[in-house]
């Protein structure tokens, strides 16, 4: 059988497991994104905070995604809770160290601009401080969903959602006729999904940062 010939047997079960990769990732992400720019908040203004969140979020990354989900299985279980667990802790180092530059980076005489306006703390970290660290934590999230991207695929060691299944599926079986047909249409398939987010961000940029901040 060939590969196209394959997918097109394959393609309701391939889109399923595509949707489910999609979501588990756009899921973490925001979970992530969440967490993450919610440290730099609280750490930029103080570098061995900063630093402490950076090192943190560092470690995490350096663990093995393998080992990540076997270690916690006896916690939380097979199937979608290690799935998310993992992938929200290894998105967050991109995301905490962009944030907390593009905070750091935010010119002191626009905040004392608004603060002689009247602004309190708070308005001035919305309205001021985050939509000018906009760009660099959006870069953030690009960079971490391409990494989320294909850890994900590990996740089918834990019973976890996504097109790791169908690559899990072909190296177990690696010597039948579609063992690299399965192998092969989950990785093209992880990758159209990681392009496709990749542009969607390039959009929300371009909706979002303003023509002089971009330049």
């Amino acid at each position: 059988m060939t590969f196209w010939e394959y997918l097109g047997n394959r393609h309701q079960q391939l889109l399923a497991d595509a949707f489910q990769h999609a979501s588990a990732v756009f899921q973490c992400m925001v979970l992530a994104t969440a967490i993450g720019v919610l440290t730099g908040v609280v750490t930029y203004r103080s570098d061995w905070a900063g630093n402490l969140a950076t090192t943190a979020t560092s470690t995490i990354l350096t663990i093995p995604s393998l080992a990540m989900i076997g270690l916690l299985i006896p916690v939380v279980g097979l199937g979608v809770p290690p799935t998310v667990v993992s992938l929200t802790l290894y998105g967050l180092l991109p995301i905490v160290r962009n944030a907390i530059v593009g905070l750091r980076g935010v010119d002191p005489t626009l905040v004392d601009a608004a603060r002689g306006i009247g602004m309190s703390r708070p308005v001035r970290l919305v309205r001021v401080e985050l939509p000018l660290a906009w760009p660099p934590i959006l870069t953030g999230i690009r960079v971490s969903t391409q990494m989320l991207m294909g850890i994900a695929a590990i996740a089918a060691y834990a019973s976890g959602p996504g097109l790791g299944n169908e690559i899990f599926r072909g190296l177990a079986s690696l010597g039948s006729k579609n063992a690299l047909n399965q192998v092969l249409a989950g990785t093209l398939g992880i990758v159209i999904l990681a392009l496709l987010f990749d542009a969607v961000y390039v959009l929300i940029g371009r909706l979002t940062i303003p023509r002089g901040i971009r330049v």
